[in-house]
């Protein structure tokens, strides 16, 4: 069998407690082939070595460390300043500078050049998310022959808004050096294979393959990444005996509680959350002292100005509520900037009445899908979900928001706490059974399968 070699912006190590759901289907996939994880390490260096290289349950991982400059443009710079406000439709926010682009392309061409000796022709090389948008059309330049898949874990905007971006061409059509692109919504794909081809002058053959004029042929598809339902079902009923769990249920004294899960960021709509939470008090009288919510979002990004911009602004707009509505006894909004193990989120989970999931945009959105698989059955709560998240794709049970609705989400709120019982077990059963049907272990493998039967320039 083909070893498995998965490159990504950072690496995660064995043992890691930030380790998500991604994660754990990496080192899965890897256990299972045997192969290399390769990407940075975390760590700015002022003088980075050679690669450190660590070997453990039959997977060899491979990090790297940044030079200053080089965190400063490829990461800080053009990846999250300008890319990724771009992939999130926000044209307001895109910084492009072509020191930071040079910066991505320098740093995307080094790690071509430290990967490429370790990568043997039959191998399958799965690259993750925009970070290292180019790094085919790199290691291809390097002389790999290998099978090389890429998957885009953010939106992809239409062509008419990448347009705006300098240099878009070379960009996306560095694209078409993969043998395979997944997206996490039909939309997305939908978006790619317009630009490819109106712009691009590609063409769609029968198969979803993207045939270029200089001969390149790529196959695109929607492959939505999921969750390990049975896991997190799992990790929320043990998780009703931790401590930290158990402080929470009992300091809500019996009231509802709506709870927020998301990174701190722009694109998850934050303060329009807290807008409609206080809108929902402001209107639903009944449910003053009845209800609370918190929000976790720890802090990311610190170094970019534009993110701690957000978390001053959040501190001020959650003080405003509270100092609103907030009575000796009841505290209506609880906002944390910290971050809890995933075992103990799903227990957060399992306590909420409403999983508040509103993105102005998102590629997926997994918070979405572990708030249902860690309900209780018989008591389930019920999920509010953005329409601009992609798990809305798939989740259509939910209750479904504009999340630019101020009005709508908190009459959505209301809707869900005063939800009958038979309608949320309803559906509950329905979400549920969306979990099961595709799971994240269904994702990779059919990712993979599809990877391998691609043709590539190694194929005699």
């Amino acid at each position: 069998m083909s070893r498995l070699i998965v490159v990504s912006n950072r690496v995660a190590m064995p043992r890691e407690t930030r380790a998500g759901g991604l994660a754990a289907a990496m080192h899965s996939a890897l256990a299972e082939n045997g192969g290399i994880w390769f990407g940075w390490s975390g760590k700015v260096s002022d003088s980075p070595g050679p690669p450190t290289e660590l070997d453990e349950g039959g997977i060899k991982y491979v990090t790297v460390d940044l030079a200053r400059d080089e965190y400063d443009a490829y990461y800080n710079g053009f990846a999250n300043r300008t890319l990724w406000p771009l992939l999130h439709y926000r044209l307001d926010l895109v910084d492009y500078r072509r020191d930071t682009y040079r910066g991505y392309q320098r740093v995307n061409r080094s790690f071509a050049r430290l990967l490429a000796p370790m990568i043997r022709d039959d191998d399958l090389v799965w690259v993750q998310d925009y970070h290292l948008m180019p790094l085919a059309a790199l290691l291809r330049e390097e002389g790999v022959r290998a099978r090389i898949g890429f998957f885009l874990h953010t939106p992809l905007p239409p062509p008419d808004l990448v347009v705006a971006l300098p240099g878009h061409r070379a960009l996306m059509e560095a694209l078409t050096d993969y043998d395979l692109v997944g997206f996490q919504t039909e939309g997305d794909r939908q978006a790619c294979l317009d630009y490819l081809i109106n712009l691009a002058g590609g063409s769609l053959t029968y198969d979803d393959y993207i045939t270029m004029p200089s001969g390149t042929r790529t196959l695109v598809r929607c492959m939505p990444i999921s969750i390990d339902r049975d896991l997190v079902a799992q990790q929320a009923m043990r998780a009703s005996q931790q401590v930290t769990v158990r402080r929470l249920r009992d300091s809500l004294l019996g009231r509802w509680l709506i709870i927020g899960v998301d990174r701190l960021d722009y694109s998850k709509g934050l303060h329009d959350r807290f807008a409609a939470f206080g809108r929902f008090l402001d209107r639903h009288t009944e449910h003053r002292r009845q209800a609370v919510m918190l929000q976790v979002a720890p802090a990311s990004r610190g170094e970019v100005p534009e993110y701690r911009q957000i978390r001053a602004d959040l501190e001020r707009q959650s003080g405003a509520v509270n100092g609103r509505f907030s009575e000796a006894d009841w505290v209506p909004l609880r906002y944390v900037n910290r971050t809890y193990t995933q075992s103990t989120l799903a227990g957060f989970y399992r306590t909420a009445r409403v999983g508040l999931v509103t993105p102005l945009r998102d590629g997926m959105n997994l918070v979405a899908k572990e708030y249902v698989a860690a309900q209780d059955p018989d008591d389930p709560g019920v999920l509010v979900l953005s329409s601009f998240a992609g798990a809305a794709r798939e989740l259509e049970s939910a209750v479904i928001v504009n999340p630019y609705d101020i009005d709508g989400v908190a009459e959505a709120i209301h809707r869900a706490i005063t939800m009958t019982l038979p309608e949320r077990r309803r559906r509950w059963r329905e979400l549920d059974e969306v979990l099961r049907g595709w799971t994240i272990a269904d994702w990779r493998e059919s990712y993979l399968t599809q990877l391998a039967a691609t043709r590539n320039p190694g194929d005699s």
